[in-house]
């Protein structure tokens, strides 16, 4: 049972990470910036046109949560996606990112 859930779960986060990566290079950013701790937040808020010092303000354990709904609602709009599509980024993105990553969306920020 064990192998199977380790499975499962590798499986998953093969799929986030090559979700990111292709969300990244979509958005003329480096792939591989979306495996580096910290850095992969601050692309990420740069690809949803928020300053690169609203990073600081995710340490901040309330506020985080707003600045990632904020960064979300950004990446989605310069994806040509609506708010709803920037929620379920937020509180889905096992879904969502890989939509954004394989779909066939062009990045317009």
């Amino acid at each position: 049972m064990k192998g199977i859930v380790t499975i499962i779960y590798l499986a998953i986060l093969i799929l986030q990470i090559a979700a990111l990566w292709k969300v990244f290079a979509k958005a003329g950013q480096p792939g591989w910036a979306s495996i580096i701790p910290f850095y992969n937040i601050y692309v990420l808020l740069q690809i949803g046109g928020k300053p690169g010092w609203w990073l600081l303000l995710m340490l901040i354990p309330v506020v985080q949560i707003v600045i990632c709904i904020l960064a979300n609602v950004g990446v989605a709009n310069n994806f040509g996606k609506g708010t709803g599509f920037a929620i379920g980024l937020t509180f889905l993105p096992i879904i969502f990112f890989p939509i954004l990553a394989f779909g066939d969306v062009k990045y317009s920020g």
